[in-house]
């Protein structure tokens, strides 16, 4: 069963108003799935190492979003000892994987009503 769906913003970057109309539509698509829960975003870490313009749209989708999400987890903290990404893991039923394994500020993890 599948229950992890990963976009990629940043490759290549994607204006703006682009990206949040591909993240809209996959909060839409796994919504109405059976099996989608976890939506992982590489949105990149921007060319300055700061996080870039792809994070922020992220970051504000998340916000304007929230009644439709459980949790989000910032990349830098992703390990299997965050105990977030522990219940995640178990609340899903996924066995522990390398996407919440190595912690990337080029991504964050979406956890969908």
């Amino acid at each position: 069963m599948k229950s992890l769906m990963t976009i990629d913003i940043a490759h290549p970057p994607m204006p703006g108003a682009d990206a949040e109309t591909m993240l809209d539509e996959s909060l839409r698509k796994i919504r109405l799935s059976h099996n989608l829960r976890i939506l992982k975003i590489i949105h990149g870490y921007g060319s300055q190492g700061q996080g870039g313009t792809l994070k922020t749209v992220t970051k504000n989708w998340i916000h304007k979003n929230q009644r439709r999400i459980i949790s989000s987890i910032d990349g830098g903290d992703l390990s299997l000892m965050n105990p977030n990404v522990q219940v995640l893991l178990a609340e899903c039923d996924l066995s522990a994987r390398k996407d919440f394994d190595v912690p990337n500020e080029g991504v964050t993890i979406v956890w969908v009503t």
